[in-house]
């Protein structure tokens, strides 16, 4: 099925004992697709994992550490978590805090301890939660972390003022490309339609606002807010732009898609690629 609302997937603590972070995830072929959910005040330790992040908050402010930078965040603004980065997203005081949460498949969502050593095998969301209530002491694998915290470049990507900015006068996209996953935001005046074309990449569609007439994989549906498009690679979509819209989409590149389509049985094994994150 191409068209979800994150409403319809059961929501879970991702890393409940270095997290508050709450998501319901949607998993892809080469990256998991996720809308993470912390109350005010609450967040993470710091932490990393061997995949890459991208983040992109549509309500509330984060306080935000990549490396050893550290910004308040606003919807609007990107942020890029290379793999092993070391990094912590917390809520700020004044209000509850949503953002899209994308990872790619190499590890799963289940972050590491900043001082801990990668493990021989990740972790699952049904696992980590059977294993650790929220705040837990966990047992943390010995040996050298992994977690970059120096030289790291400039990981945070502003775009907007705010979600709700006036309308740009013409077709406007921000594309910001890691090495295993990357992020455009678009905005796009009501009557444009976007060509029909192949997709030549793994992608979800994630509406902000405005109203967007969309078919992929032989459905059709006309989406807004909160709607999420899947197209597969190799997939035929079209979007057909009704009124004023932004839209996210993140995509998976070449290098991820090989990675993961050559990993050994062992390497997927430890990756857990094949266990259904929900």
């Amino acid at each position: 099925m191409p068209f979800y609302r994150f409403e319809n997937f059961e929501s879970n603590y991702l890393t409940p004992h270095l997290s508050t972070g709450k998501a319901p995830v949607i998993d892809g072929r080469y990256m998991y697709f996720c809308l993470l959910h912390k109350n005010a005040g609450t967040g993470s330790e710091l932490h990393y994992h061997p995949n890459e992040l991208l983040i992109f908050p549509v309500r509330g402010k984060i306080n935000a550490i990549v490396g050893k930078d550290r910004r308040v965040v606003s919807p609007g603004t990107f942020v890029h978590a290379p793999a092993y980065a070391r990094h912590s997203m917390k809520a700020t005081e004044d209000g509850n805090l949503q953002y899209l949460y994308i990872k790619d498949k190499t590890w799963t969502v289940v972050g590491l301890a900043e001082d801990e050593a990668v493990p021989d095998k990740a972790m699952t969301v049904a696992e980590v939660n059977k294993k650790y209530g929220v705040g837990d002491k966990h047992q943390k694998t010995q040996g050298k972390s992994q977690a970059i915290i120096e030289g790291l470049p400039v990981c945070f990507h502003p775009i907007l003022d705010r979600l709700d900015a006036p309308p740009r006068s013409g077709r406007c996209v921000n594309w910001i490309e890691g090495e295993r996953l990357a992020f455009g935001l678009f905005e796009v005046p009501a009557g444009y339609d976007e060509p029909e074309a192949e997709s030549q990449r793994e992608m979800f569609v994630y509406v902000l606002s405005g109203t967007i007439d969309a078919q992929t994989d032989g459905e059709r549906k006309t989406v807004g807010n909160g709607d999420i498009i899947y197209v597969p690679r190799g997939t035929r979509y079209r979007l057909q732009v009704r009124s004023h819209a932004r839209y996210a989409i993140v995509c998976s590149t070449p290098w991820l898609e090989a990675r993961i389509d050559n990993m050994t049985p062992e390497e997927a094994e430890q990756a857990r690629v094949n266990v259904t994150a929900n």
